[in-house]
């Protein structure tokens, strides 16, 4: 006899995993957790601070 298999479980779990394969999908696409998102805000506008600091008044000839 072959292994008594209850297929609404099965089933559940199919679509379970398919929900999950397409999170890790989207989550390789859009990527960056909130913390990541503001990080890197964070980084980009010190450096266009500091590159702001660097500038000089005089026109270049």
């Amino acid at each position: 006899m072959g292994k008594i298999v209850n297929l609404r479980a099965v089933r559940k779990t199919r679509e379970r995993d398919a929900k999950r394969a397409q999170g890790d999908t989207n989550a390789a696409k859009f990527g960056l957790t909130k913390a990541e998102r503001h990080r890197q805000t964070a980084e980009a506008e010190k450096a266009r601070r500091d590159l702001d600091g660097h500038k000089t008044d005089r026109p270049t000839e």
